[in-house]
């Protein structure tokens, strides 16, 4: 944040001189200072530090496809799921990495039957425990946050099966309530169970229209066969990252550690060049996914909408230091109840929401610009943000297909009451972390 000193206006507000330009400046004084005029100091903060080469590399991809992928839609073309040969190959190889596995097992059982003098059984054992480590698995239903089900949250689950006859799927089996600044999808148990995740404090600062909008961007993955995140390739990208572990190297290592080092350096090169492959064959495909659930997220919320919660992204830093503060006042005695009836987590949402209602303008244009600097994007799989606000307003603007009424707001309201109450206490004690 910029202390530089200027003209005080109104409350938090201040006005001076560019010093690169000359052109006035007016500024919140809570957030940088910057010029619009010629963009001065417009990202004073430092790139947030990326970790190993295979999240450098994939950054660099996911620009590069996110932009071809806006291209395509500028040229008038309709984004559409797409089986190409680099799906294929994926899935080849995911198969290939699982059937090891398999041949592990079988191994595993082998040795253990035919015992070969004892020795067998301790190699049939070590196979079948690493064969163990690297099976498949199926997600569960998660035992630390609220679970909601039909019965418990009817009108939520009445919204969420309206915005999915719109993207043109079903609607999903449980909602889990989480502390997160997020929302997503995933499936649970070996029938494949639909979960939808609500992180309550990005759905406590969106309008009405903005939460279809992001049900109608989680629900379109369902739609749009996401298949990094599924059963198969999700698996194989999760066995190979055990791989790697197994034969990563000893930091700081002894002499036999060092010679250890040195005979894993093969296998280690290999895994890392399939993951890199596996990665790459499926990267695009993840970006197409990501486009075509922003396309949904329109269809259902309107493209206003859509649009709008690209630009919540954009500031929830904003909202994650907000909800930090509040957590460490409570720890450190300073949020204590406030009078005899009231918790220190009690309007934790309302203070929120103001918080974010706060943020001027000029805040979320300097986002959007640093986010064109940067290549912000959520997280190193999706593609660059302002890539996807950009294709979002490139085509013709579409009007929302739902729109929930005054009562259907009130009735969720009322449903995800506990679970809020439970959100903000763990916020307000424990921080976002839990």
């Amino acid at each position: 944040m910029s202390t530089s000193a200027g003209a005080v206006g109104a409350v938090g507000e201040t006005t001076q001189p560019c010093p690169q330009c000359g052109a006035e400046i007016r500024a919140d004084g809570r957030f940088t200072v910057w010029c619009a005029g010629c963009d001065w100091n417009v990202d004073p903060g430092q790139p947030v530090a990326e970790h190993g080469k295979l999240e450098r590399r994939r950054r660099r991809l996911t620009r590069r496809h996110g932009e071809r992928l806006l291209g395509e839609v500028a040229a008038g073309e309709t984004l559409r799921p797409r089986r190409d040969a680099a799906g294929i190959a994926a899935h080849l190889l995911a198969l290939a990495v699982h059937g090891v596995t398999v041949a592990l097992a079988v191994g595993a059982v082998w040795f253990l039957v035919t015992g070969w003098g004892g020795a067998g059984v301790v190699l049939g054992v070590f196979l079948a425990v690493l064969a163990w480590t690297l099976r498949p698995r199926f997600s569960e239903l998660p035992d630390d946050r609220p679970l909601l089900g039909r019965a418990d949250a009817p009108a939520l689950f009445g919204l969420i099966d309206e915005v999915a006859a719109v993207v043109g799927t079903r609607g999903v089996d449980t909602v889990a309530v989480s502390a997160e600044l997020n929302a997503s999808v995933t499936t649970y148990g070996i029938r494949g169970r639909r979960l939808l995740t609500l992180g309550l404090p990005l759905w406590e600062i969106l309008t009405p229209q903005e939460r279809i909008a992001v049900l109608g961007h989680e629900l379109g993955h369902y739609s749009n066969g996401d298949t990094r995140h599924g059963l198969i390739i999700g698996n194989a990208l999760r066995s190979l990252s055990i791989w790697r572990y197994f034969v990563a190297p000893t930091p700081d290592p002894t002499l036999v550690e060092a010679f250890v080092n040195l005979v894993y350096l093969v296998p280690r090169s290999l895994l890392q060049g399939l993951l890199a492959l596996l990665d790459r064959l499926t990267l695009r495909a993840t970006q197409r996914a990501e486009y075509l659930a922003d396309s949904m997220a329109a269809r259902a919320g309107s493209t206003e909408a859509a649009a709008s919660v690209m630009n919540r992204f954009l500031v929830l830093d904003s909202a994650e230091t907000m909800l930090r503060r509040e957590a460490n006042a409570q720890q450190v005695g300073r949020g204590r109840r406030g009078t005899a009836d009231r918790e220190p987590w009690q309007g934790l949402w309302e203070r929120l929401r103001a918080h974010m209602a706060s943020i001027p303008e000029t805040e979320y244009e300097r986002q959007r610009r640093v986010a064109a600097l940067r290549g912000h994007s959520v997280d190193a799989t999706h593609p660059p943000t302002h890539l996807r606000r950009t294709c979002l307003l490139t085509g013709p603007p579409l009007s929302a297909a739902v729109t929930p009424d005054a009562g259907t707001e009130s009735r969720i309201s009322t449903e995800l009451a506990a679970a809020s109450r439970t959100v903000a206490q763990r916020i307000v004690k424990h921080g976002l972390a839990h």
